[in-house]
C-alpha cells in the first residue's frame, strides 16, 4: 500500500468532524488515513479492484465513472460556483442530511453506481491526489460544507521532464490550482506550486483550501512551524 502524502498528512487535522470525500481514491491509502482519525468516508473510484482494496472500518465505496456523460460535458459544467451561492437554499433535497451522514447505501459498505458523489453543502472534506478533471472543480467546491475543507495534490507544467503524466491536459498550468479556489469562492489556508523530490521527482501544485465559515483560527499554522 502507498504511504499518505505528506501534504494530505499535513491538512488532515484541520478537517471538521464529519463526512470526507476521497475522490478518485485508488487503493484507499487516504480513505484509510481520514477513517483511522474518526471521519465517515466516501472513496470513490472507477476501478473495481482498486476499491475492492480501499474497503474498511468507517469507508464505504463508490465505484463511479467522473468522466461519464453523467458528470455534464456541456460549457454550463465548467463554470466555477462560488460556495456561498452553492450552499443556499440547502432546505430541500439530498443536502437536508445531516452533516457527515451518507444518502442511504446497501449492506455491502458499497454506495450506488447510478448516483453522483456530489451533493451541495455535504462534506467537511474532499481530498484529491493525482487526478485531475477540469470540469469537476465547481462540483468539488460546491459539495464542500461552508466549513469544509479541501486538500488537493496533482501534476504541474513541467512534469513530462520526469515521467507520465506528461499530456498537458492532465497537468496543471502556474497558478491553476489557486486560480479555480478562489474563482470557486474558497479560501486559500496553504499553495504551493513547484519541484518535490518524493515519492519521486515531479513538479505539482498542492492545496489546502475552505468555506467561508470555516473558522480561521482552526487553520493550526504553528503545528507546522518545524516543516520550514
Amino acid at each position: 500500500m502507498s504511504q499518505v502524502s505528506s501534504w494530505v498528512a499535513r491538512w488532515a487535522p484541520v478537517v471538521p468532524a464529519g463526512e470526507v470525500l476521497d475522490l478518485a481514491c485508488g487503493t484507499g491509502r487516504h480513505a484509510r488515513h481520514f477513517a483511522a482519525l474518526g471521519h465517515a468516508v466516501l472513496a470513490v473510484d472507477r476501478d473495481a479492484e482498486a476499491l475492492a482494496l480501499a474497503a474498511g472500518q468507517g469507508i464505504v465505496t463508490q465505484q463511479f465513472d467522473l468522466e461519464s456523460d453523467k458528470m455534464g460535458s456541456g460549457p454550463q459544467d465548467q463554470t466555477p460556483v462560488p460556495i456561498r451561492a452553492a450552499n443556499q437554499g440547502l432546505g430541500s433535497g439530498p443536502a437536508d442530511l445531516t452533516p457527515g451522514l451518507s444518502p442511504p447505501r446497501n449492506q455491502s459498505g458499497s454506495g450506488p453506481a447510478d448516483l453522483t458523489p456530489f451533493t451541495p453543502g455535504r462534506y467537511a472534506g474532499i481530498v484529491v491526489t493525482n487526478y485531475l478533471h477540469r470540469p469537476l472543480m465547481a462540483q468539488l467546491a460546491a459539495s464542500l460544507r461552508p466549513d469544509g475543507v479541501l486538500i488537493y495534490e496533482t501534476f504541474a507544467i513541467g512534469n513530462e521532464a520526469f515521467g507520465k503524466p506528461s499530456n498537458p491536459a492532465f497537468l496543471l498550468a502556474p497558478g491553476e490550482l489557486l486560480d479555480i479556489a478562489r474563482a470557486c469562492g474558497l479560501r486559500v489556508l496553504a499553495f504551493e506550486d513547484g519541484y518535490t523530490a518524493t515519492p519521486k521527482p515531479a513538479m505539482v501544485q498542492r492545496l489546502c483550501a475552505c468555506g467561508p465559515v470555516f473558522p480561521v483560527r482552526n487553520a493550526l499554522l504553528d503545528s507546522f512551524e518545524h516543516d520550514f
